[in-house]
């Protein structure tokens, strides 16, 4: 199960939300919050290309410089309005319109034009971070610069050989908050799983402890597993599976990217490392070694898959609830709901109060 296509940007089926099914008010009950989200994989930004992609109902423009730096840029030309996501080229480090060619350098600032006299005028550039294979931008309140960074986490070298993407009516708090609601994944995914300890919220990180008892893999069969999830804002987390007694540990990425009012493209990626390669026979071998990985890797994004087609038609039916009535059961969704404040405008409650 892997892809590189962008439901966002390939036709990919957009349910109409039936009446009543709608966020309260008149719009959206939560604008898009603050923090890194992932646009695209590295792979599908090569050196000179241009790359468009939606974001919080705008296009963003990405383009990778001749030298491999990523940028990303608000779509329109200042000279006359051309989209640059629509003809563009790569000259060098610039961004060159195909309109009336003007560039713009590492910086946004127009460098030159047809006449030899560049305007003194700049496209707006958005933060951009590449860490393992995922290009992300952060969306800042009134184009505030990043206030975190994304967890250095599982480390570089690192990247996902698995990849899958759907799109659905929801908003990315209402995605991640499946990882706070663990109690459903009993009851609408028949998963066996106990919360080891509660939920720590850091700042923009937040971290949940849970045991499976659910998973399977080729070769090994049914197994049981700790997950532990590290949340860094609503576009990034990353599961970690351990499986000690195979030496082997599972790495899973959840993007959730909000590409429109109430619509979102969830990103999903996994990568499998050998952590000890006396568990296994042949993992010295870098061809067993390679195999058995992807292999791992593939099989769990299959079940995640699996289990988030489920979620899919509750999140594209389901009506955001400010103030939920939580059960007796539902601490951690509460923890959740504080947390996630941070990532919007102060001001006016939006609500996010669990009570």
């Amino acid at each position: 199960m892997t892809t590189t296509d962008d439901p966002s940007q390939t036709g990919a089926r957009r349910p109409v939300r039936p009446a009543g099914a709608v966020p309260a008010g008149d719009g959206p009950a939560l604008p898009a919050p603050s923090g890194w989200f992932c646009l695209a994989l590295s792979r599908e930004l090569a050196r000179g290309a241009v790359l468009t992609r939606r974001f919080a109902d705008e296009d963003v423009v990405l383009y990778r410089t001749r030298a491999g730096t990523v940028r990303a840029t608000r779509p329109y030309c200042p000279h006359m309005g051309a989209h640059l996501g629509y003809g563009s080229t790569v000259e060098g480090e610039s961004l060159v319109c195909p309109f009336h060619r003007f560039a713009f350098g590492p910086d946004g600032t127009c460098v030159s034009d047809p006449d030899g006299v560049p305007l003194r005028t700049r496209v707006n550039h958005f933060p951009v971070l590449e860490r393992n294979g995922f290009l992300h931008i952060w969306n800042g309140r009134d184009g505030e610069p990043p206030a975190w960074e994304l967890p250095a986490v599982p480390g570089p070298q690192v990247r996902p050989t698995a990849h899958w993407a759907v799109e659905t009516d929801t908003h990315p708090q209402e995605v991640v908050e499946n990882i706070a609601d663990f109690r459903h994944l009993g009851t609408l995914h028949r998963l066996a799983v106990r919360q080891l300890s509660p939920p720590i919220a850091d700042g923009p990180y937040l971290r949940t402890n849970l045991r499976s008892n659910a998973g399977r893999i080729p070769f090994f069969g049914q197994l049981s597993w700790e997950e532990s999830t590290l949340m860094a804002g609503l576009g990034w987390n990353l599961t970690e599976l351990e499986l000690p007694h195979y030496g082997l540990a599972v790495h899973l990425w959840g993007l959730p990217t909000p590409i429109g009012p109430w619509r979102t493209v969830l990103r999903v990626a996994a990568a499998c490392e050998v952590t000890d390669p006396r568990r296994v026979p042949g993992l010295n071998l870098p061809a067993v070694r390679a195999a058995l990985t992807r292999a791992v890797a593939r099989s769990t994004l299959r079940m995640t898959a699996r289990i988030i087609r489920q979620d899919v038609p509750i999140w594209d039916h389901k009506r955001y609830e400010p103030r939920p009535r939580l059960a007796a059961g539902d601490h951690s969704v509460g923890v959740y709901r504080h947390w996630a404040r941070q990532f919007y405008p102060p001001g006016p409650p939006t609500g996010h109060d669990p009570a």
